[in-house]
C-alpha cells in the first residue's frame, strides 16, 4: 500500500511508501491522506499524528513523479478553473494544513517539491540529520504549488523562503538553525524522537492542544490585538472543561492527570 498507517496508543502514524520511486508523490497520497485525517478528527483515540517516508525510499518524498507524462499538464484553462473550487479545498496539502489536532512531520531525508510543502504544512518538525528540503519548480519552469513559498516564508522569513524558492537546498543543519526544524537527531533515532513529541503532545488534555495549535494558526493571519481577543474565547471555553478541573485537581494531589477531551 502506498500510504501506510500505524497507531502507537493515541499516536497514529501516515508513512508515504512508494520506495520504488523515492515515495514520490501519487494519486494514492493525494487521496489517502485527507481520507485518512477525517477519520483522525472523528476518532476521539487519536490525539497527535506523525507524518513520515517509508526509509526503504531512501527520502521523506521525491516530490512529484516527472516520469508521469500528464505531471504538471493541465487539459484547458477553463476546465482548470471549474475544478478550482476542488483542488482548494481538499488538496492533501490543505487538508494537512487545516487538520485539527497536531501533526507532526518526521523528515527522514529528501523533501522536494510537493513532498517539501507537505512539511510546512505540519505543526512540528523532527528531522534527521539525512533530511534535505528543495524546491524545484522554478528550474521546471512552474512555482510550488499550494502557497509553497510563502508556506515557508511564515515559518522563516522572506529571504530564507526566497533562496530555497530558487532552488537552493536547505540541510537539516539549515533547517534546525532557520527554525524549520525544531529538532534535528541521528538517522537511526527519527522515529523515537518523534514519538517522544508526539506521546508528550498526546498526554495533554485534547481540547487545550486543538486550540493552542488554532490559536497560532489563525492567531498569524489577523492582527496582534484581535489574536488576543479571540484567545480569550478560547480561554474561557477551556476554563470550563472537565479537562481544565482534572488538570488543575492532579496538580493540587500531586498524581497523573486523567483526561477525557471534555
Amino acid at each position: 500500500m502506498p500510504l501506510k498507517l500505524e497507531r502507537r496508543g493515541a499516536v497514529a502514524i501516515l508513512t508515504l511508501s512508494r520506495p520504488e520511486a523515492r515515495n514520490a508523490w501519487c494519486e494514492e497520497f493525494q487521496v489517502g491522506i485527507p481520507q485518512r485525517l477525517a477519520e483522525f478528527e472523528d476518532d476521539p483515540d487519536v490525539r497527535c499524528v506523525i507524518l513520515t517516508g517509508d526509509d526503504e525510499g531512501g527520502a521523506f518524498s521525491a516530490g512529484a513523479d516527472l516520469k508521469n507524462p500528464k505531471t504538471h499538464t493541465m487539459n484547458s484553462v477553463g476546465a482548470f478553473i471549474e475544478d478550482l473550487p476542488h483542488r482548494r479545498r481538499d488538496h492533501a496539502i490543505n487538508r494537512i494544513a487545516d487538520f485539527a489536532k497536531p501533526i507532526i512531520a518526521a523528515v527522514n531525508g529528501y523533501a522536494v517539491g510537493i513532498g517539501c510543502i507537505v512539511t510546512y504544512c505540519c505543526d512540528l518538525i523532527v528531522a534527521s540529520e539525512r533530511a534535505e528540503w528543495r524546491l524545484p519548480q522554478s528550474g521546471l519552469g512552474i512555482i510550488p504549488a499550494q502557497g509553497g513559498a510563502v508556506r515557508l516564508a511564515r515559518w522563516v522569513g522572506k529571504g530564507m523562503a526566497m533562496r530555497t524558492a530558487f532552488g537552493f537546498p536547505l540541510t537539516a543543519e539549515d533547517a534546525f538553525r532557520i527554525g524549520l526544524a525544531q529538532w534535528v537527531v541521528p538517522h537511526a533515532e527519527l522515529m523515537a524522537r518523534a514519538m517522544t513529541v508526539s506521546d508528550h503532545i498526546a498526554s495533554l488534555p485534547p481540547l487545550a492542544a486543538r486550540l493552542t495549535k488554532e490559536s497560532l494558526n489563525f492567531g498569524m493571519n489577523i492582527p496582534q490585538t484581535d489574536a488576543a481577543l479571540a484567545d480569550l474565547y478560547r480561554f474561557a471555553m477551556l476554563e470550563l472543561t472537565d479537562d481544565k478541573a482534572e488538570s488543575h485537581q492532579a496538580w493540587r494531589e500531586r498524581r497523573k492527570p486523567k483526561f477525557k477531551g471534555r
